[in-house]
């Protein structure tokens, strides 16, 4: 199997078979990121990609699931999505699910027909980063979209019969702002109707527009006390019948999936009982995450 640079999935996609059909992040901008910072986009060619299938089947008596990787793979037009869908459909007919990271863009890039037909070959599960409903915010993290564009995207996917997780980032608008971020994303959860939501924790890193924004001061990151009132306040407004809330990830200080609205009580306990446990010394502090 070809990997080209840094490979990334959600801890979620560990059992995935993953194909590399780009390399890189064809955004590559967000003001919190370094995960593709060094590494040049580019697609791979549909000869490569039938050659690592040959490779996968004989390794693997059944694969369900694919990710195709790399950064925001669904950039690919749908012309090339197509011949791709229909190889791993070829060599593995027995999968369910072809997904991979989606860009906001991405899915503007593409006529509800063609979203219709991705669907019919299986590309029928996205990963979304949107990272935040909250629309300051939006605009400083440098995603390339607005909220009303976000909100009529995913609105699109979901008329295409293609089921998405949300990304989403605690924190993202920085201090005191949890609350209103908390209730910006709900309110576009509801409204959207994702199958899951993904969520992560603002974090700086080296070589970032939001590192440097936190070093001189221009930006104030969330203490954990206003991130796990803000957990908490997401959680108890989220309205989506069924939602999966997939928050095991080495980035969140709680990290735990929960079916909601069924486990909210369940998981806002979780939340009280963390807070309880850690001291206002903590609660107060901005402690030093893993990087992503």
């Amino acid at each position: 199997m070809k990997y080209t640079g840094p490979i990334y999935r959600p801890p979620y996609e560990a059992g995935s078979l993953l194909l590399q059909v780009t390399v890189g992040c064809a955004h590559n901008k967000c003001a919190f990121c370094t995960m593709y910072r060094e590494t040049q986009f580019s697609t791979e060619s549909i000869e490569q990609v039938e050659k690592d299938l040959k490779e996968a089947r004989k390794i693997h008596k059944s694969i369900k699931r694919v990710f195709l990787v790399n950064g925001d793979a669904f950039v690919l037009g749908a012309s090339r999505l197509k011949p791709i869908a229909e190889k791993i459909i070829e060599y593995f007919p027995e999968v369910e699910v072809i997904t991979m990271y989606a860009h906001i863009n991405n899915i503007k890039g593409k006529t509800d027909e063609e979203l219709k037909e991705l669907a019919k070959l299986r590309i029928n599960d996205l990963w979304v980063g949107v990272e935040t409903g909250h629309e300051e915010a939006l605009k400083y993290l440098d995603k390339g979209f607005n909220l009303e564009e976000a909100k009529e995207q995913l609105k699109r996917l979901g008329d295409a019969g293609i089921r998405f997780i949300y990304g989403m980032m605690y924190g993202a608008a920085g201090r005191s702002k949890g609350i209103e971020n908390a209730l910006a994303n709900a309110k576009l959860i509801n409204e959207t109707k994702p199958m899951g939501m993904a969520p992560t924790t603002l974090n700086p890193n080296p070589g970032t527009k939001l590192w440097d924004d936190v070093e001189s001061g221009k930006f104030t990151l969330a203490t954990e006390g206003e991130i796990f009132e803000e957990m908490k306040s997401l959680l108890k407004n989220i309205e989506v019948e069924g939602l999966q809330y997939l928050g095991r990830h080495a980035i969140n200080t709680i990290p735990f999936d929960a079916i909601l609205p069924r486990d909210k009580k369940k998981a806002i306990e979780v939340i009280n009982a963390t807070i309880d446990k850690v001291g206002e010394d903590y609660l107060n502090s901005v402690p030093k995450r893993h990087s992503i």
